[in-house]
């Protein structure tokens, strides 16, 4: 079965992904499952996937995988576990891996009215969140341990809130 780990880029998914991966858990980037399936395209000098065609032809296996890319979430899978991170850090993190201010400012609109989370919720039953702007990264990693093993009274959606970051843009 596939632990979706998701959220917009910059909370922190990639970089936990590999602290889980050396705990031992096995994990894989929807770009590495595409690219293994056919669904990865060059666009623009930018790679796609094609996030319908590779929800068609994956299937889900036996062992828990930790499925980790901010397209995740359009994939199937047990559980989606969404990253977030105050829209400020996202902003100075995107700007500091030198993506143009068109990019930076979509995603950080994405992240401030919960655009991942949103259609998380939309496609699967059961979904959590980790407010990851002042985690160190590791305690995000126990985190999602604990959400695997059932902990998940902390971590229910909707508790983080963008909201007055939104109406402070105004």
């Amino acid at each position: 079965m596939y632990i979706i780990l998701t959220g917009t880029p910059g909370t922190g998914k990639t970089t936990v992904a590999k602290i889980l991966a050396s705990r031992g858990y096995a994990t894989i980037t929807v770009e590495e499952l595409a690219r293994e399936h056919g669904c990865l395209e060059e666009v623009d000098k930018d790679l796609e996937v094609d996030v319908d065609a590779l929800a068609k032809v994956i299937s889900q296996p036996e062992e828990p995988i930790i499925l980790e890319g901010h397209l995740a979430h359009f994939l199937p899978g047990q559980m989606n576990i969404v990253l977030r991170c105050h829209p400020d850090i996202i902003r100075t993190r995107l700007e500091a891996r030198g993506y143009d201010s068109e990019k930076v400012r979509e995603n950080v609109e994405a992240e401030a009215i919960d655009i991942i989370l949103s259609e998380s919720i939309k496609k699967c039953l059961f979904v959590f969140e980790i407010d990851a702007t002042k985690l160190p990264l590791d305690k995000i990693a126990d985190s999602i341990e604990r959400i695997m093993n059932g902990e998940i009274d902390d971590y229910s959606p909707g508790k983080v809130d963008w909201s007055k970051v939104v109406m402070d843009w105004y």
